[in-house]
């Protein structure tokens, strides 16, 4: 049987920065990371009525019937990589790329052709964190979608004329605070009483107060509108740093390029760079600079 050209979508996600995991992670364990990573993007593929078509190393290739489902399980293939803590416990991110165009479907289910080369293309273009696509494919969806932002041109293989590229914004289009509201809910009965048996961690920062609780989900903070705290500085990095109450402690753990500077009470700040530190008692936080430095941004923290 021949192959059969039609109109799909492909779309490329592989690991970011997979090479440093093998490197700092040991073979076996980077497999094991990258497997669950895939297996995630597979089952968001999936949800969105996509096809595996094959994954190779760190990445995965998938095919969906319409632009608007690719794109649409791009953005969830990033929020899953955002929320879920073993993921970002120990900093692992993919970038995506995608394109609407025709490709040749083979009997055994493999896809080649125009579509999957720049879908390639713009896989590669993509940083950590981040969905490309081309303008093309994203000028043709219709009703509720993803803001984009222009990236000029690309040179595609095969192309004569560069084409148009946009990034798509996939974080959730709400504000630092009312996340935070829901990640602090208020608690009652007998969990209100182990709450306070076992100390809240509140938050300072320009004037707004957030106050954390054990059974408060895993707390982000960084330059991207996503996170519970968004700071807004070249300095901090889109998903900066992170606070968990584990082990019986406030943790904050750093997933950042710049580090995190901690200053615990009096003593001597510590910078904090792809590791976590146990909060006690009161201090302050700044993300990306020293404090000497750093004079709008400081958080301040307090273990009750």
């Amino acid at each position: 049987m021949s192959a059969q050209s039609r109109p799909q979508t492909i779309l490329f996600a592989d690991v970011s920065g997979s090479t440093r995991l093998f490197e700092t992670k040991g073979d076996v364990e980077a497999r094991r990371l990258i497997s669950l990573v895939l297996g995630a993007l597979s089952e968001v593929c999936r949800q969105h009525g996509g096809r595996v078509i094959k994954t190779i190393g760190d990445e995965v290739m998938c095919t969906f019937p319409k632009a608007m489902n690719g794109v649409l399980a791009a953005c969830d293939m990033q929020r899953r990589m955002a929320r879920d803590i073993d993921f970002v416990r120990d900093s692992l991110a993919v970038r995506i790329g995608l394109h609407h165009g025709d490709a040749l479907e083979e009997a055994d289910g493999d896809v080649y052709g125009d579509a999957v080369n720049v879908a390639a293309r713009m896989a590669s273009l993509a940083k950590r964190e981040q969905v490309v696509t081309t303008a093309a494919t994203y000028d043709g969806l219709s009703g509720r979608m993803p803001e984009a932002r222009s990236l000029g041109k690309a040179r595609v293989s095969g192309k004569l004329l560069p084409i148009a590229i946009v990034d798509l914004v996939w974080q959730e289009d709400t504000s630092g605070m009312t996340l935070v509201q829901s990640s602090a809910r208020p608690l009652a009965g007998a969990e209100a009483d182990e709450a306070a048996a076992l100390g809240v961690l509140r938050l300072r920062h320009r004037g707004e107060t957030i106050e954390l609780r054990p059974d408060s989900e895993p707390f982000l903070m960084g330059r991207e509108p996503g996170n519970h705290l968004v700071v807004e500085a070249d300095w901090v990095s889109r998903t900066h740093a992170m606070l968990e109450y584990k082990r019986g402690h406030f943790m904050i753990t750093d997933r950042s390029t710049n580090g995190t500077y901690v200053r615990i009470g009096e003593d001597d700040e510590i910078k904090l760079h792809r590791d976590e530190l146990h909060l006690r008692k009161s201090g302050t936080i700044s993300l990306g600079q020293a404090f000497g430095v750093n004079t709008g941004d400081i958080i301040h923290f307090e273990a009750g």
